[in-house]
């Protein structure tokens, strides 16, 4: 009898016992040391996993960091035993920084059994909830995001990641990360694991599917200065076809929700536009036709600063203004769909405004999936506050006007600066060739323990 994904609810299965073997695969050192993380290089991409089914990945967690190196620091990385200097640039022992966009910049993805294209690709931070590469704690049941007060409503804050959606699999589960920045990517994860002793039942089994898509801007009629809510956006919407798509895929399967992040530009309120979901042959009207964007989001008049198990809040536009990041999750309430599925949502009613969108959407299906892509790099940046420098180009050229003590002083900080990127890019190249080896032995490794599982069971 082959395997049954439905094993009981989420309290009453671990009192059932079932024949399963866990597993990790991780990103420790396995000399022993505490080099713990996997270091990705720019225009590099790392296998985290390779796993042989039938199995379900059950959890992943994910800590990273990408660090911009700014001056010379005191302390060389090749003599120290961390990622990277979490001390303030104030005190001159290091001076560096994140990279406030790099959770746009790195992109993970998932292959399962015989997908020859990816059933999950998207920023490393969109996969995570974290929009805009802006850090903001919240929680939810599928997904966790843990952020220390200093880094809090930070672009490129440090952050914690956890996810707890169910991802199973036949033959193969395949997950890399691509590094698309100019600097080195740090990445410590867990990725958690069952193996089972039958395949899943063909028939039955939907794939874990993740897609993040973006227009900036939206495709608005009216002018930007045509204000949410007067008299003139009321105009009928009675198709749809203008609507922001979050989802639109074919096969069978079951919608669970999406992350939404916008930027609003116009200062009054981005989400009167409705949500409209068309399932397998709907014309007009769709199955689900709602009546705005916060309700969609299951709140009401406006968004709140709240985040419950199935919707809420990530970044609230009072906090950070015209930053909004909403979640709604459809796990008690799933939407099935047979041969197709699109869910939409008006950009301001009837589809008046031009934003800046970017939503996540998670759903599971049968396989082949759609051929999923994302935007270039260069599309997928946050739009970010920037504080104009001004030019001191003529400041630098005016070196006679310098004293001998104040010119040796700035060639002895470049002189210190080049030795000092020289030393941490030698630390660099070694730490991602030993993390490329150690991904290649996380896969014997993981195919030992599916080997001893599998003798385990004919020993009974």
């Amino acid at each position: 009898m082959a395997a049954s994904i439905l094993t009981g609810d989420l309290l009453a299965s671990v009192a059932q016992h079932q024949v399963a073997r866990t597993a990790r695969i991780s990103s420790w050192d396995q000399t022993g040391l505490n080099e713990d993380a996997f270091v990705v290089l720019p225009g590099e991409t790392a296998v985290l996993a390779d796993i042989e089914g039938p199995g379900k990945i059950t959890h992943l967690w994910f800590v990273q960091t990408c660090r911009r190196i700014l001056g010379p620091g005191l302390i060389p990385y090749s003599k120290s035993g961390v990622a990277m200097m979490e001390v303030h640039n104030a005190l001159g022992l290091n001076y560096e920084d994140s990279d406030p966009e790099y959770y746009r910049k790195v992109i993970i993805k998932m292959y399962w059994d015989g997908s020859e294209t990816p059933n999950v690709i998207a920023p490393i931070g969109d996969f995570f909830c974290l929009g805009h590469s802006m850090a903001a704690n919240f929680q939810s049941l599928p997904f966790t995001v843990s952020v220390k007060p200093s880094e809090e409503k930070k672009f490129g804050g440090s952050a914690a990641f956890n996810c707890y959606l169910t991802m199973p699999f036949n033959s193969r589960a395949r997950i890399e990360i691509t590094n698309e920045g100019e600097d080195a990517y740090f990445q410590y994860f867990y990725i958690d694991y069952e193996l089972r002793p039958e395949p899943f039942n063909p028939a039955d089994i939907l794939y874990f599917h993740a897609h993040w898509r973006r227009e900036n801007p939206t495709s608005g009629w009216a002018p930007d200065n045509m204000q949410t809510n007067s008299l003139e956006t009321q105009v009928p919407n009675l198709d749809g076809k203008g609507n922001y798509t979050i989802l639109e895929t074919t096969g069978k399967g079951t919608y669970i929700g999406c992350n939404h992040s916008v930027l609003h530009f116009q200062g009054t309120w981005w989400g009167e536009g409705d949500d409209m979901i068309f399932i397998d042959d709907d014309t007009w009207p769709p199955s689900m036709h709602g009546t705005g964007g916060e309700d969609y989001f299951t709140q009401g008049w406006g968004m709140q600063k709240n985040a419950y198990p199935f919707c809420g809040t990530i970044i609230h536009e009072e906090d950070v203004p015209g930053y909004q990041v909403s979640y709604r999750w459809h796990l008690a309430d799933p939407i099935r769909f047979n041969s197709k599925l699109k869910v939409t949502m008006e950009s301001g009613h009837a589809n008046h405004l031009r934003d800046d969108w970017a939503t996540t959407a998670y759903w599971y299906q049968t396989l082949p999936g759609p051929k999923l892509d994302i935007l270039p790099v260069k599309d997928r940046l946050p739009n970010r506050p920037q504080v104009a420098k001004p030019d001191t180009s003529a400041l630098d050229a005016a070196t006679d006007k310098l004293s001998e003590l104040q010119i040796s002083h700035i060639k002895q900080r470049e002189d210190r600066y080049k030795a000092f990127v020289d030393d941490r890019n030698v630390w660099l190249e070694r730490r991602s060739k030993a993390s490329q080896d150690r991904a290649k032995n996380n896969v014997e490794i993981a195919k030992d323990i599916r080997k001893r599982f599998f003798a385990s069971l004919e020993k009974k």
